[in-house]
Order: structure tokens, then C-alpha cells, then sequence
């Protein structure tokens, strides 16, 4: 049986959901539990990472494989982005270079990961679950 009948596309796609959730709401309560005030990058990010809950929970529902090609833009885009406020963040030691999009608001106590690195794991894992998905 191929991945179009076995059902395994549609728990990538609703995987690849979860994990787009679990970024939102991290991203809320980032900004309305915690108060940090997102930078530009950062809502950049969320742009691309919000319809992503909608795309991928829609898509898994309906087993819909071709999604790719609305999800994988979201995905990769959104993955470059963190990507560069990530270097932003490692290589610049003040707010100079695109205002306050290089200041560390928040690190993780546990694994030292800043918003935009966890914003980075978030779409990486979504790209690998839509490209599962279509496998």
C-alpha cells in the first residue's frame, strides 16, 4: 500500500499541525503571557507560522498529501527567516544591526535556545513532516 492509502500521510500532515500549534501558542504566551514585545523577524515568523495550524489541520483531515504546495513556501520561508534572526542573534552584540531584532528577550534555562532558534526547530520539523507526507 502506498502512503495515499495507508493513512501515514495523513498523521505526517497532522503531526506537522501539532507541531505549527505548539509554536503558536508558544508565541503567545511569549508575547501576552510574558509580555515580550515581538521585533520585526519575529512577526515575520509568525506570519508564516500561524497558517500553518490551519493548512496542515485541514489537509490532515482530509488526507490531502498535495498540500506541499501551499505548506512547504510557509515552511522553508519561515525556516529562513529564523535562520537569519538566529545569526543575528549569535553574531551581533547590540541592538544596531535591525533594531532590536539581534536583543535576546528570552532564553530557554534548560537547553539555552532563544525565541527565534526554537521558531527554527518549529518550521524544520514542519518541512520534514510535509515532506514525509508526501513520500
Amino acid at each position: 500500500m502506498d502512503a495515499l492509502t495507508d493513512g501515514r500521510s495523513r498523521h505526517w500532515l497532522a503531526g506537522g499541525a501539532i507541531v505549527a500549534a505548539v509554536a503558536t501558542a508558544g508565541s503567545l504566551w511569549f508575547s501576552l503571557g510574558l509580555g515580550l514585545v515581538p521585533c520585526e523577524l519575529c512577526w515575520y515568523q509568525r506570519i508564516l507560522m500561524y497558517p500553518l495550524v490551519v493548512v496542515l489541520g485541514v489537509a490532515a483531515i482530509e488526507d490531502r498529501p498535495g498540500v506541499w504546495r501551499t505548506a512547504l513556501p510557509l515552511s522553508v520561508l519561515g525556516g529562513g527567516v529564523a535562520a537569519y534572526h538566529s545569526y543575528l542573534q549569535a553574531t551581533v552584540d547590540s541592538c544596531t544591526l535591525n533594531g532590536p531584532c539581534a536583543a535576546v528577550q528570552w532564553q530557554s534555562p534548560l537547553l539555552g535556545l532563544t525565541i527565534p532558534n526554537l521558531a527554527l526547530v518549529g518550521f524544520v520539523l514542519v518541512t520534514l513532516a510535509v515532506v514525509a507526507a508526501t513520500r
